[in-house]
């Protein structure tokens, strides 16, 4: 009988000292590794106290600024024996440094250490949203981390290259497979011409590549499609890289099931999908996961309590000791259909692999990436609103019971009072610390980035004289300059046609001409995939779209609406900072004399509706709205009603 895959919780909130709780909570339940979600002011090198964090601390993730908070994180988890998995990537030096001296601060040597980063850039430019630096540093970044791990901390997965993010933003299975194989080509280049690994070296850095992959509903295709990832992996490491070790040729990845596919109406029929979904990554031995985390039942709706984490991992534990699957060899051997679908989908993923390397590669043809995943979301929208593509309880077999599931009592609320205590913690710590070696670490870290020395003993360094994860990447932001990446928008339009061309010619029609709208992405959520279909669909709609990507300051988005002269400012917030992003801006667009219509987009529980309404915010949408013809219409007749009140 084979061993089961790892089993993780993919989680973390408010501070390090409660996230610790969970994580030992679970580990006794039987979870049998870590998966550490991160807030987003530590994603993207900010400290709690920084003005970009507002609203931020503590929501998505766990804080951790200093080297005390990763003590208190891993207090009593025995990390010689852990398989901990860390959800980071333009901060991700930063991390393992302070994880490495956590360690070390406990006795137990880097070379024991077991885990991930996952330490992937490309698709943070193309989907997550959480980059800092322009792609050539980025990469920098990544193979000074490899190179000084496989000679230092063997046992760590250096990167994870992570194609999940892309099914999230409208990857086709083929386009999935692609983008990620050219993104470890990419980095794998990068690190044989670096000169920091001698060739005889090289293939245990190819042994030590990892993947983290999504696995959606149409599971029999995620089942192919991994075995397509096998095959290809294989074939790349034997015809670019000539490793002749099969284990070093091993395919080794961790999963996360689909999120996006979680919907919000009925959202118990997501029990259904996340375990089918779970299937697409275990039912076939020679290609199942390595390392498995679920989402909840209830993601779509907020962030999940305890009790939620438990029930998907027990998901996990039921499949894996009740019943017979580990018992048999790959039950999908021989099979005609699954070996002529994998076979089809690894020819077309080569090809469009091929197109990308003639580009260049990945880092070089991030834009040209980016405007294919916005078509494909689009297409994969247009399907899901024409009724194209069915979803239980969205878009058919809509009636229902009330749910008891349901309730503000079915989501975890961070205490709004927490942000104020890290940045009181972070202060603290700042002036405890001793300024001599504080100032030589910085200075080495600055030294290191502008010769091209590796950054990773500076960085420990700073790690172990006290530093701060806001004062690691800010060194580097004044070294390497920071980045926007495109949006992918132009390349989306067109896609609704007959569905949209009703609203569109109201649009036309109406007096005063086009309606021109601002879709806004406030503080540090990057997840763009709804910002960008709502610019799309206004586009087709006949509306003047101004969209300038991610991150926009309360004054940039103040300014962008003043100057371009706005009607509607449509704002996506999907981390739960909602209520504080949008007082502000309201506070601000009013002060500036912008009288715009406001309409806010996200994932926003039922309650905070009036809440939002009451601040003067005009319509609330969530992910139950899927009828992005209905929401265009809804905004014209906003439009409409505003200029007919303005006379």
């Amino acid at each position: 009988m084979d061993r089961p895959w790892v089993m993780r919780t993919y989680s973390g909130h408010s501070t390090p000292i409660a996230t610790n709780a969970l994580y030992r909570t679970n580990l006794a339940k039987g979870q049998t590794g870590l998966s550490v979600a991160f807030d987003l002011p530590t994603q993207m090198g900010y400290d709690p106290d920084a003005p970009e964090a507002a609203g931020e601390v503590g929501r998505v993730g766990v804080p951790v600024a200093h080297l005390g908070h990763m003590h208190q994180l891993m207090d009593g988890i025995d990390l010689a024996a852990m398989n901990t998995s860390m959800t980071i990537n333009a901060t991700a030096c930063w991390l393992l440094a302070l994880y490495i001296t956590n360690g070390t601060d406990r006795g137990v040597d880097m070379s024991v250490l077991n885990g991930t980063t996952q330490n992937d850039i490309v698709k943070e430019y193309l989907s997550r949203g959480t980059y800092i630096f322009p792609p050539e540093p980025s990469r920098r970044l990544i193979v000074d981390m490899i190179a000084f791990t496989v000679r230092h901390v063997p046992r760590w997965n250096p990167i994870n290259v992570c194609s999940y993010h892309l099914q999230e933003a409208g990857a086709t299975p083929e386009q999935e497979l692609a983008y990620a194989l050219a993104t470890a080509i990419g980095v794998l280049d990068a690190v044989r011409d670096s000169g920091q690994v001698a060739p005889d070296d090289f293939p245990a850095v190819v042994g030590r590549i990892s993947f983290f992959v999504n696995a959606g509903i149409r599971f029999v295709e995620e089942v192919c499609k991994m075995r397509a990832f096998t095959a290809l992996w294989d074939r790349i490491c034997v015809e670019r890289y000539g490793v002749t070790d099969a284990t070093l040729r091993r395919f080794r990845y961790g999963v996360q099931v689909n999120s996006l596919g979680l919907t919000e109406a009925q959202p118990e029929n997501n029990v259904a999908r996340i375990i089918l979904e779970m299937l697409g990554v275990t039912l076939s031995r020679d290609a199942r996961a390595r390392a498995i985390q679920l989402p909840t039942w209830n993601e779509a709706l907020g962030l999940p309590r305890p009790w939620d984490q438990q029930w998907s991992l027990r998901y996990q534990q039921v499949l894996a000791f009740e019943t017979d699957l580990l018992e048999y060899e790959d039950v999908f051997a021989g099979s005609r259909v699954v070996e002529a679908a994998t076979a089809s989908m690894a020819d077309a993923a080569w090809a469009e692999l091929g197109e990308i390397l003639d580009l260049g590669g990945a880092f070089e043809a991030i834009e040209e990436m980016k405007g294919r995943l916005v078509a494909s979301q689009a297409e994969r929208s247009r399907r899901i609103e024409s009724g194209e593509q069915v979803v239980v309880g969205v878009n058919r077999f809509v009636e229902t019971e009330p749910s008891p599931l349901g309730g503000a009592e079915s989501i975890l609320r961070v205490d709004p009072a927490v942000e104020a205590d890290m940045a009181a913690d972070v202060a603290k710590w700042r002036a405890a610390r001793s300024g001599g070696g504080l100032a030589r670490a910085l200075a080495a870290l600055e030294a290191a980035a502008r010769s091209g020395a590796n950054v990773m003993p500076p960085t420990l360094a700073l790690a172990a004289a006290g530093g701060t994860t806001g004062e690691w990447a800010d060194v580097l932001r004044d070294v390497f300059g920071e980045y926007r990446a495109p949006t992918g928008v132009g390349r989306g339009v067109g896609h609704r046609g007959a569905l949209m061309a009703p609203v569109a010619a109201r649009v036309r029609a109406l007096p005063g001409g086009p309606p021109r709208i601002l879709v806004a992405k406030p503080g540090l959520d990057g997840h763009s995939n709804g910002a960008e279909q709502i610019a799309v669909a206004a586009r087709d709609a006949g509306f003047e779209v101004v969209y300038e990507g991610i991150r926009s300051t309360i004054p940039r988005i103040v300014a962008a609406a003043r100057d371009e002269d706005v009607e509607v400012v449509g704002v996506s917030v999907l981390s739960g900072a909602h209520l504080e992003l949008v007082a502000a801006l309201v506070t601000e667009l009013r002060a500036a004399g912008v009288d715009a219509a406001v309409v806010v987009g996200g994932i926003i529980p039922e309650e905070d509706r009036p809440r939002l309404l009451a601040l003067g915010v005009a319509a609330v949408y969530t992910p139950k709205d899927f009828e992005l013809v209905r929401i265009m219409g809804e905004l014209a007749d906003l439009v409409e009603r505003r200029r007919r009140v303005a006379g």
